[in-house]
């Protein structure tokens, strides 16, 4: 997973850089608040971060808060802190941080605290396409509850490309219904009355 690191000690920096690519991940790194908060205003921007809560120009807890406000796709925040003052912790979780770990920190326990935001992104992305696949869903069906063009001859359908489709396949594309084929008892009388063979029951 892409994962910006914003840190402004360089030696610190370098460190997280390289516990990141160990465990796998892409760090994209920055010294400062105002280049975290550049970097996450990007289309492409990681969906998680992790913020020294002190550094040059906008703090953590400023970052945080401009990405919470600026809403779209939810990003996972770590914020990385040596202050031992609880409210600092509260003002940045409230802010938006998902997590904290004080400095200095294991090496172990970074990984773990980042491993359980990665859970959190991952199940957040499904939930997203799983709304996306209802939101598609829904579109459809109303599609079908509107007016439908049909041909009075053939009793085709035309589809939004213009082009003229059985009705199943009409129904099956955007449903996914598959449609099975019978006759009704008015048909049964007008067509088949007259044919001995078609009057007998299946076998």
């Amino acid at each position: 997973m892409r994962i910006l690191m914003a840190e402004d000690d360089p030696v610190s920096r370098k460190l997280l850089e390289i516990s990141l690519s160990r465990w796998g991940h892409e760090a994209v790194s920055v010294a400062d608040g105002d280049a975290a908060w550049d970097v996450l205003q990007r289309p492409d921007r990681p969906l998680m971060a992790v913020l020294d809560l002190m550094m040059p120009g906008l703090s953590g807890i400023d970052v945080c808060r401009k990405v919470r406000a600026a809403g779209g796709a939810p990003i996972h925040i770590l914020m990385l802190t040596t202050l031992s003052d609880k409210r600092a912790i509260v003002e940045a979780l409230e802010a938006g941080a998902y997590d904290y770990v004080t400095k200095p920190f294991t090496p172990e326990e970074l990984r773990a605290r980042i491993a359980a935001g990665v859970r959190v992104v991952e199940l957040e992305n499904r939930l997203a396409d799983r709304v996306r696949e209802l939101e598609k869903a829904n579109a459809e069906l109303k599609e079908l509850r509107g007016i439908i063009p049909m041909c009075s001859y053939c009793k085709k359908v035309r589809s939004d490309q213009n082009f003229w489709e059985r009705v199943e396949g009409y129904i099956s594309t955007r449903t996914g219904a598959k449609v099975s084929h019978g006759v009704c008892p008015e048909c049964t009388e007008k067509f088949m009355r007259d044919d001995p063979d078609l009057m007998k029951p299946a076998k």
